[in-house]
């Protein structure tokens, strides 16, 4: 049996280690405290709304703030673990915060994302698409590093490999769905404080999602994620933040061998991105928060990506060129008490450069989108009951000349944003329709969603996400139909979320007579991440 003297001298040095442990981890202190199940860096006021567009509030398994992982996974800063005394009840946490040095100024942190999805198709693309049943398994493994340097430098790589397989599948030579392992992200960031600011820049290959949730995201939906070439710069003050970006779209079309990824010309992203945080308040007994966003995103695309063609009044006709599309707009966000608001306004110019040196003609399109939600109080688990509505532009497959109206959107809108099928976009299209929610625990959700569509413009055909269907004068009337989806997700263990998605595609009347049909679409994924 130990004696008094061994004992104290035990206590002594155990004390002594805490204390160094503490002087170490002291000045630590992320978003959520310096420990939490949240892992945002503290960007403020910001961290309670989309934000700096890498944290979203679709993040993994659309469990908003609860969700423990961003979208994009170099956000998350795991420095809060050195002083967290919870930090042995996780296994995975070992890797979540490695410090290589003594004082802990340089540490590694790994992630790692498995995920196994199922997708049924009876009539993909409303029977456009030429198959029948489709069924389709897909697997993708993600893996990246995060390398921090001092307060001021930090490296980011991630590897991806996807792997895709079925009967009767389609889609495949995109580029979309297969990757043999290749780099999906690795670039350099530089911090500081400057002038009351954070400041950063960020160079090489990453997930841009830094806008409105109709025009951009990482591309979730499918088993490859989009990735951009080049830089960003961004700046976060108390209510005041603005992000600069220039960028190349990886090309991702090269999947037959490994690390074969470079920059894609034909595709560029450029613009600026603001908000403003209103001071807080109280309204309906509860705080509230409102941001006022303004933006410019501009497109540059050609004839390769195919979204830049302009449908002609022939059936099945285009007319090849390159584009270039230029985003103005607002948005105001936030809370009045348990009333949520998103509304979107945006402008859209430009210029279409036919491919056979025809005149160029003006782009003059315009988009509107709104979300109107209720937070239902004395309920159990959080239930959210909402409208959401959105209008794009179409044009005239008519004409030759003149202006150009459709509102274009070359890159995938946010997962599930509109309709989960991808069958169609927000081109040409007024939809509107429930929104419902429902967290019945911290780590399930349910969610509804059932837009009804129209074209904008009866001299324009439909658009899907990568899809342009060859109507024309076949189809008569604006109505398009309806997709009600719904979607289950629970997280079954630890890193472990089943998700369940169902829709239905009910196609109008005058969209059967030109050749659509009905479908059903099924797609269960099994999601593992740590």
């Amino acid at each position: 049996m130990p004696n008094l003297t061994q004992a104290i001298s035990a206590h002594s040095i155990a004390s002594e280690n805490n204390t160094t442990l503490n002087n170490k981890c002291k000045s630590i202190v992320t978003a959520s405290g310096k420990y939490g199940r949240s892992r945002s860096p503290d960007w403020g006021v910001f961290n309670s709304n989309s934000g700096f567009g890498p944290i979203g509030n679709y993040s993994w398994f659309a469990f908003g703030p609860n969700a423990p992982y961003a979208q994009t996974r170099w956000v998350e800063d795991w420095s809060g673990l050195c002083n967290d005394p919870d930090k042995d009840k996780d296994f995975f946490n070992k890797l979540k915060y490695i410090p290589l040095n003594d004082s802990n100024s340089i540490w590694l942190s790994l992630n790692g994302n498995g995920r196994l999805r199922y997708v049924f198709d009876s009539r993909p693309y409303m029977g456009f698409a030429q198959k029948r049943d489709s069924s389709r398994f897909l697997l993708r493994s993600q893996y990246g590093a995060d390398l921090r340097v001092g307060s001021h430098v930090r490296a980011y790589v991630e590897l991806i490999n996807a792997l895709a397989g079925g009967v009767r599948q389609f889609g495949y030579q995109t580029g979309y769905q297969r990757s043999r392992i290749n780099l999906q992200q690795g670039f350099l960031e530089l911090k500081a404080h400057m002038l009351g600011a954070k400041m950063g820049v960020i160079g090489g290959r990453q997930f841009f999602i830094d806008g409105p949730p109709s025009m951009i995201s990482p591309r979730e939906l499918t088993n490859v994620r989009q990735s951009w070439d080049g830089f960003r710069g961004y700046a976060f003050w108390k209510r005041f933040r603005i992000d600069l970006f220039d960028l190349w779209q990886t090309d991702e079309h090269n999947d037959k061998s490994a690390f074969t990824y470079g920059p894609n010309y034909n595709a560029r992203l450029y613009g600026a991105y603001s908000s403003l945080a209103l001071p807080s308040f109280h309204a309906l007994g509860k705080k509230s928060q409102i941001f006022v966003d303004a933006f410019f995103i501009g497109y540059l695309y050609n004839s390769r990506g195919g979204p830049s063609a302009l449908p002609t009044a022939k059936i099945g006709g285009w007319e090849k060129g390159s584009t270039r599309r230029d985003n103005i707009g607002g948005r105001i966000s936030g809370n009045l008490g348990v009333l949520n608001f998103d509304l979107t306004g945006i402008y859209q110019g430009g210029e279409f450069r036919p491919a056979n040196n025809g005149k160029y003609r003006p782009v003059r399109a315009y988009a509107f989108n709104s979300i109107f939600s209720y937070v239902v109080p004395n309920t159990p688990g959080k239930l959210v009951v909402g409208l959401q509505s959105d209008y794009a532009s179409g044009g005239n497959y008519n004409k030759t000349h003149g202006a150009v109206r459709n509102f274009a959107v070359p890159y995938f809108p946010q997962a599930n944003y509109l309709d989960m099928t991808l069958y169609l976009t927000t081109s040409n299209s007024v939809s509107t329709g429930p929104l419902i929610t429902y967290n019945p625990t911290k780590k399930s959700l349910l969610k509804l969603h059932a837009p009804f569509l129209w074209r904008a413009s009866t001299n324009d055909t439909i658009y899907g996400t990568g899809f342009t269907y060859p109507l024309r004068d076949n189809y008569s009337g604006s109505f398009i139909g309806s997709v009600p989806q719904f979607t289950f997700a629970y997280e079954i263990a630890p890193h472990l979320v089943f998700t369940s998605d169902i829709a239905g595609f009910i196609a109008s009347n005058s969209l059967k007579r030109a050749g659509a049909q009905n479908s059903a679409f099924v797609m269960e994924s099994l999601d593992f991440r740590f």
